[in-house]
């Protein structure tokens, strides 16, 4: 669950971003994978304190991009668009004092960045802090905190806080235990990306009545995101 993002992971993190024709150069030249050219376009950005620029020159160091994987030097980035609310980059920070990297490991620096990105309804910082209270990490091990943190993120589509929903209710493990509703964020899990979640939907399947699984089904079909 808290593996290091990879580079498709940063790159779908920050679009959120001004519309300048300058930055947009950057993601464009960023989407057809010209990492030297979109470098070059973020950085006098990012020097400039554009917080989404400050972003992906942060991702660049952090993946090795173009510039020497460095994480110090990414971290410095990450921290600057942090302070400024970009609530990516909080997360970054708080995934890097979470797991030691690039600084002394340190839980509650962690849920302070995750929680500065969560309360302005950043999903991958709610999934962030539900991961923590399910493995009691700095924190006391609260299963009924965790799925709240985790039904926030899944609202918005998050596919990872879906997954974690649905291995919840399936094991009745802070929530009341229901078939129908782990089928159904399993399945919306796999459609969102998350296609380890599939073979955990068809395992619930088995223990399940038709009626049930066409239940979870229309839920499927029903459901829409919601918004910050």
């Amino acid at each position: 669950m808290f593996r290091g993002p990879t580079l498709a992971v940063l790159l779908s993190f920050g679009l959120l971003a001004p519309a300048s024709a300058d930055f947009q150069d950057g993601i464009v030249a960023f989407e057809r994978r010209d990492y030297a050219t979109a470098y070059r376009e973020f950085l006098p950005l990012a020097r400039q304190g554009n917080a989404p620029a400050q972003y992906y020159v942060g991702a660049m160091y952090w993946t090795g991009h173009v510039v020497a994987r460095d994480r110090a030097e990414a971290l410095g980035w990450f921290r600057q668009a942090a302070n400024q609310g970009h609530g990516i980059a909080q997360v970054m920070l708080g995934y890097a004092y979470q797991n030691g990297e690039g600084v002394p490991l340190d839980y509650a620096e962690a849920l302070k960045w995750y929680r500065r990105a969560a309360e302005q309804g950043e999903p991958s910082g709610q999934t962030a802090i539900a991961g923590m209270y399910f493995f009691g990490l700095g924190v006391p091990q609260d299963s009924a905190e965790a799925a709240k943190w985790f039904r926030l993120a899944a609202g918005q589509g998050d596919p990872r806080a879906q997954h974690w929903l649905g291995e919840m209710y399936a094991s009745g493990d802070g929530v009341s235990q229901d078939s129908v509703q782990a089928y159904m964020w399993y399945s919306l899990s796999a459609r969102h990306g998350a296609g380890y979640s599939a073979p955990f939907r068809d395992k619930i399947a088995k223990r399940m009545t038709p009626g049930e699984i066409a239940q979870a089904q229309e839920l499927v079909q029903a459901w829409k995101p919601k918004t910050r």
